[in-house]
């Protein structure tokens, strides 16, 4: 845990290594997935700029991770005196509200099946350390939670890629085998 929804808000990181998971509680107890993030994406800035210096999510590591911390001292100095901070952060900003803002829209207007293969490729994109095959070490689960769905329909989904040669399924995982023809799919699933 890098920490927990509701916890005071005192710094945000920037990931080296590593992937963590955002989740946040919905108000009948369950665990939404929001963003799986690695090395380059930062994270817990937004408690720092409003004025509720709370976290809003909930920060797992899904496994080993080293991030660079800054203080909110340190994370307002760098906003007033380094050249390029600050829109560099509302660049961070502008890039949640757009991915966030995609993630509504294909949740209101796309199937289910469509927004599954969307997360794998996400996931992909994320994990890609060279040329395919691309594992993918999330269970079924939290690719529901990613996807707004059921494990039952996700796993319904992944088995239908398989069968089509562009995914692997193992136990803990997906191995993404051909991810242009799963974007492909994704894209034209409506």
């Amino acid at each position: 845990m890098l920490f927990h929804e509701g916890d005071p808000a005192d710094s945000f990181l920037l990931l080296d290594t590593g992937r963590v998971a955002i989740r946040a509680s919905t108000p009948v107890g369950d665990i939404v997935t929001f963003a799986v993030l690695g090395p380059g994406d930062v994270l817990g800035e937004l408690a720092l700029i409003g004025g509720d210096a709370r976290r809003s999510a909930t920060v797992v590591a899904l496994e080993d991770v080293e991030a660079w911390a800054f203080t909110a001292d340190t994370f307002h100095r760098l906003r007033r005196e380094v050249p390029g901070a600050e829109a560099f952060f509302l660049q961070t900003l502008a890039d949640d509200v757009r991915r966030l803002s995609g993630l509504l829209l294909e949740a209101l207007y796309l199937p289910v099946e469509a927004r599954v293969l969307r997360r794998v490729i996400d996931l992909e994109r994320t994990y890609r350390r060279g040329p395919p095959p691309t594992d993918v070490p999330l269970n079924q689960d939290t690719l529901a939670s990613l996807a707004g769905s059921s494990r039952a329909t996700v796993n319904k989904v992944l088995r239908a890629a398989e069968d089509a040669g562009l995914v692997s399924l193992r136990r803990g995982g997906v191995v993404v085998n051909d991810p242009d023809a799963l974007a492909h799919r994704g894209t034209h699933r409506r």
